[in-house]
């Protein structure tokens, strides 16, 4: 159907914890160390890795944690039958994974009563993501997911979203240069997730938050993090979210004001 209405949303910091940080890569580097018999941090060197790919352009790579285990191993001539799907699925189970607050699956199942269509547009790939997003209850609620090796791109190009076909009306993320960056580029609504705000900006709408001065150095703060090193001393246009929420149910009533208008 070409007619279908999407709502795109992050996975990682938006809607779940994965088990990455917590359990995959500690469970890496004790293998490592182990067998080289001393410390040695592969995890600084795998995600070391990962960034130079990002560098080069090389998205749909840099996202291969395999290949980029692979590749350190060799260099530090280990021969360890390590895989990361194994492990993650290994680990996917709370409280190892975890959705980011309650109520997801609930304001989920509102949108699709509505007449949205739901799809996930990450950087990770589908066989990291699935295990998670299963054990979590978040695999049947989406109609897509939408993964860099499935893609053959990631975020923040605009070609990631090519094969939704319909209308992408809005993406939901919790960073600028992936997820804000990909909906302005795809002239989609930037709903940007900051579950901490401060309580000057939760009594003003979504839309009055980034425009307010405190949403503005919110924003540029996170900008500073994320795009290190950048010369710009303000935000640039593709980095401005429209909305800034701090919860997923907040999402609900930015589309009744959609449907209202």
């Amino acid at each position: 159907m070409t007619n279908k209405r999407w709502i795109t949303f992050d996975l990682d910091g938006t809607l779940m914890q994965n088990p990455f940080g917590a359990w995959v890569f500690p469970e890496i580097a004790e293998a490592v160390c182990r067998k080289l018999g001393r410390p040695h941090d592969i995890v600084s060197e795998m995600v070391a890795e990962h960034e130079t790919r990002m560098k080069e352009g090389r998205c749909v790579e840099a996202y291969d944690w395999d290949d980029i285990l692979r590749q350190r191993l060799r260099e530090l001539e280990l021969h360890l039958p390590l895989e990361i799907e194994p492990m993650v699925r290994k680990h996917a189970v709370p409280p190892k994974v975890r959705l980011l607050e309650s109520g997801i699956v609930d304001s989920l199942t509102e949108m699709k009563a509505r007449g949205f269509s739901l799809a996930v547009v990450t950087n990770g790939y589908y066989k990291f993501q699935a295990p998670v997003m299963e054990a979590l209850g978040l695999l049947s609620l989406f109609d897509e997911v939408v993964t860099p090796e499935r893609a053959g791109t990631g975020k923040p190009d605009p070609a990631i979203l090519q094969g939704l076909g319909g209308q992408t009306i809005a993406h939901v993320g919790d960073r600028l240069d992936h997820d804000v960056q990909l909906a302005n580029r795809s002239r989609a609504a930037a709903i940007l997730i900051h579950r901490t705000l401060p309580a000057e900006l939760k009594s003003l709408s979504p839309f009055s938050r980034v425009k307010d001065p405190k949403g503005i150095g919110l924003c540029m703060e996170r900008g500073r993090k994320e795009c290190k090193n950048a010369p710009w001393n303000e935000l640039p246009s593709e980095l401005l979210p429209t909305a800034l929420v701090d919860s997923v149910h907040e999402l609900l009533a930015i589309l009744d004001a959609w449907q209202e208008n």
